[in-house]
């Protein structure tokens, strides 16, 4: 029996059986959503080892690959049935699916008023077959890029404990080519290509649009390129803050970074461990570290500064577009206010091309990154105590103290949380966690240079 949806009955989404073709070095991946068909490719780069597309990791991976793409278009209409009658999985595999498809699309349910958690049913076979065999990977880490901050962070650590690594990124542009580039390392591109129409669609009367945890596609792809060009690590740069929350829909805490969190790290290393016989491995490399602590780190070296950014509005479907910082968006402002405390004022101002606490129109974006008012922004931005104690920390410096924002937050930043809860704070977001999944040999190596 279908759902009604909008006048039409929704009945399901298929994900069928995807395929690589190692001649062209493209996977294709299929899906219906009732009468609609896509297919989604991705295009790898020359250098790979088609062998290891033979090999029983990789198809599994490919499989859990399939599974999590469809999401960009399962999510044109939401079914509660999902069916995958030719992808067998295992317990924990699936239970890895629903969780893409219910907490990966916490936003866009919250966002859409849908309700969806508890509903979502994966039909298809369960997994029979051995236990892929295992293969053999060099020793060197895959590293994400992705424009900002975080991920040159990881590149400054791995390079100081003298580790290899290859930069890493999917439908590179603006920031994430020009940080590469001064990186200086050969990177391992993807192109992946959406189908047309799921885009077309998203923007029609009678379907729905919004947010996927895109850290988790391309972890996935990631995967793909970690057997295909042979490392046995995938290195991500997500800080602690990314496992906060930002509301509650449905009974459950909503979290725009929820593929970037802490227990969603561990349930995806499970399944890229368990798909390669133990052979590949997956961590954050800043999972100890606060926002605060990256943006020492960061503000150590200044050969990023004119290159990287972390603003939103720089990454859209038809590539690069504008100035590498807005200024208007909640991004641009928590960036700006993270680096505040940790840089010389003329060069935090050269990055960002104007003093982002000086223009009062950008108040009511800082009330609610400190908590003020509203709620956390839908972004990937830090903790609510984090940024207060940063913009309380601003309220003690000569340089910072009355500038528009800075002058008039003050007040009730110490009204709602007082003079001792905001140091407190300060000071324990320069100490390093103890929750992380880095392993033990590797931590030996890098951590001494996170102090």
């Amino acid at each position: 029996m279908g759902e009604q949806f909008r006048g039409c009955v929704v009945t399901d989404f298929l994900i069928e059986k995807p395929s690589f073709d190692a001649t062209t070095a493209t996977a294709s991946f299929r899906y219906r959503l009732d009468e609609l068909s896509f297919t989604e490719t991705l295009r790898f780069p020359a250098g790979l080892d088609s062998a290891a597309s033979t090999g029983t990791s990789f198809a599994k991976l490919l499989d859990l690959t399939a599974i999590v793409l469809g999401v960009s278009y399962f999510k044109l209409k939401a079914p509660e049935l999902i069916r995958a009658p030719d992808i067998p999985l295992t317990v924990d595999e699936r239970a890895f699916a629903i969780d893409i498809y219910e907490n990966g699309l916490g936003e866009f349910y919250a966002r859409n008023n849908l309700k969806r958690f508890g509903l979502i049913n994966l039909a298809g076979p369960n997994e029979t077959r051995p236990a892929p065999i295992a293969p053999k990977l060099r020793d060197r880490a895959l590293l994400p890029i992705g424009g900002g901050k975080d991920s040159l962070v990881s590149v400054q650590l791995l390079e100081a404990a003298g580790l290899d690594y290859a930069p890493f990124a999917v439908n590179p542009k603006g920031p994430i080519i020009t940080s590469v580039e001064t990186i200086g390392r050969p990177p391992v591109y993807v192109t992946r290509t959406l189908d047309p129409e799921m885009i077309r669609l998203s923007s029609q009367p009678g379907y729905l649009t919004g947010h996927v945890p895109s850290t988790a596609i391309n972890s996935m792809i990631g995967a793909l390129v970690a057997l295909l060009f042979s490392f046995d690590r995938i290195v991500l740069s997500n800080e602690r803050s990314a496992s906060e929350g930002n509301a509650q829909h449905d009974g459950r805490e909503v979290n725009h970074q929820y593929s970037k969190s802490l227990d969603f790290e561990a349930r995806i290393a499970r399944i890229l461990a368990a798909a390669t016989g133990g052979a590949l491995g997956y961590f954050s490399l800043l999972r100890s570290l606060s926002e605060a602590s990256i943006a020492r780190l960061f503000a150590r070296q200044t050969r990023f500064d004119h290159v990287f950014s972390s603003c939103n509005r720089n990454f859209r479907y038809n590539g690069h577009d504008g100035p590498l910082w807005c200024g208007e968006c909640p991004k641009c402002h928590f960036v700006f206010l993270i680096l505040a405390p940790e840089m010389d004022k003329d060069r935090l101002l050269a990055i960002f091309g104007k003093n982002l606490l000086a223009n009062p129109a950008n108040e009511h974006s800082f009330r609610e990154l400190t908590g003020l008012a509203g709620q956390k922004p839908w972004e990937c931005v830090g903790e609510i105590e984090e940024a207060a104690a940063c913009l309380y920390i601003l309220a003690q410096r000569p340089e910072w103290a009355n500038e528009p924002i800075v002058s008039l937050l003050k007040p009730d930043l110490l009204t709602q949380y007082g003079s001792p809860r905001l140091e407190a704070a300060h000071e324990e977001l320069l100490a390093p966690s103890p929750h992380h999944h880095v392993p033990p040999e590797l931590a030996a190596k890098v951590f001494g240079h996170a102090v």
